[in-house]
């Protein structure tokens, strides 16, 4: 059996919840995808279960040479990871092991603990079996865990090769607001004239540069420039809250919409932005809950699988992070519905700083019908 015919088989068995226990995904999961990577499994000097590590153990030891540790694994059960990586960090970190992985077996997060960063930066990469498709799962375990790679150093250079090319994408995505702001406080002269140029192609006159540079400083304000025109100067009821179609509040600062579509996307942006696992732990969540029709994507044409013309009309508009989009296209219940979940799945304490509404287009044919419907964290 090859490896990917057993992804097929766990992904199966996790559907059902077949895997209840740290045992189970050990021995119907782990040990398993091991074996058809090569690993001698039943050469306990080769793959060492309960590693002894100064009084403490590690669930297994992959070594090469024999009793000479070159990946930990830690093994939870099912949904039982988080948390779990800190005590792998001071394993490998304390005995020089190059690789750890943390495994739940449908969650493989592959780390390398010796680099720069928080616990979560160290990660080289996330695989989810059941949001993955089985032609990148197979790809990646046998480019980190085949033993082949392992022994050769090819999995290590891999893994490094690889962490330098995420490090170097979150050192830019963090310095980009940094350069964004320093053009926009001392604009560049080609920045000045593309805006004025813009400007004469929207409504036929072009504004002298000092205009332009006086926008630009202007717009570089906290708070200057709503992700949406925001409605001037709104209805408010009787408690406040205003009556703009939607609206949310995260750390006291309201931002209103006449569009839901574009609040839905800005509160995926906000969640991805707040919490670097968001996206992923969402797309899982979906899966578990068998949607059969996809609302978040590394491919927008898996959103609209239907309308290759649609795919590409929602391209810009919809991506909500780097290699992810999400379908905004909508009725405001479905909206409300897919924000309720995606609180569902955020740390309590993000959850607890977010507030929306989507005011539904109800029949008013009852006092719950004319009733807006609100969002409390």
């Amino acid at each position: 059996m090859a490896i990917s015919d057993h992804i097929e088989k766990v992904r199966e068995g996790l559907r059902i919840s077949a895997f209840p226990s740290e045992a189970a995904v050990s021995q119907g999961i782990l040990l398993p995808a091991l074996h058809e990577l090569g690993w001698p499994v039943f050469n306990t000097r080769v793959v060492v279960p309960e590693f002894s590590l100064e009084g403490r153990r590690v669930d297994y030891a992959l070594c090469h040479p024999a009793n000479r540790p070159a990946v930990f694994v830690e093994v939870k059960k099912v949904g039982g990871a988080k948390g779990a990586d800190k005590q792998l960090f001071e394993y490998a970190f304390h005995s020089g092991v190059p690789m750890a992985i943390l495994t739940d077996g449908q969650e493989w997060s592959f780390y390398l603990p010796g680099e720069q960063g928080r616990y979560d930066e160290r990660r080289v990469y996330k695989l989810d079996l059941l949001e993955r498709n089985i032609e990148d799962a197979t790809d990646r375990l046998e480019r980190y865990l085949s033993y082949e790679r392992v022994c050769s150093g090819e999995a290590l250079k891999a893994a490094r090769s690889d962490y330098q090319t995420v490090a170097r994408k979150r050192a830019i995505e963090n310095a980009l607001p940094g350069a964004w702001s320093a053009l926009l406080e001392e604009p560049d002269s080609r920045l000045l004239d593309l805006l004025a140029d813009k400007a004469e192609d929207l409504c036929g006159y072009k504004p002298e540069l000092a205009l332009c540079g006086r926008f630009l400083a202007n717009a570089s304000k906290p708070g200057a420039a709503p992700s949406e025109p925001t409605t001037p100067e709104p209805d408010r009821t009787e408690d406040g809250r205003p009556r703009s179609a939607a609206w949310f509040v995260f750390k006291g600062e309201t931002q209103e919409y006449r569009a839901p579509r574009y609040m839905l996307r800005d509160i995926f942006k906000l969640l991805a932005r707040e919490d670097p696992d968001f996206l992923e732990k969402f797309a899982a969540y979906e899966a578990k809950n068998g949607k059969k029709r996809k609302n978040l994507a590394h491919d927008p044409r898996e959103l609209f699988p239907r309308s290759r013309d649609r795919a590409e009309a929602e391209w810009a508009r919809s991506e909500i992070a780097p290699g992810w989009w999400l379908r905004i296209a909508h009725n405001r219940s479905t909206m409300q519905d897919l924000l309720d979940s995606a609180l569902e799945v955020v740390h309590p304490r993000l959850r607890s700083q977010i507030q929306f509404n989507i005011r539904l287009m109800r029949k008013r044919s009852s006092a719950r019908a004319a009733t807006p419907r609100y969002r409390r964290a």
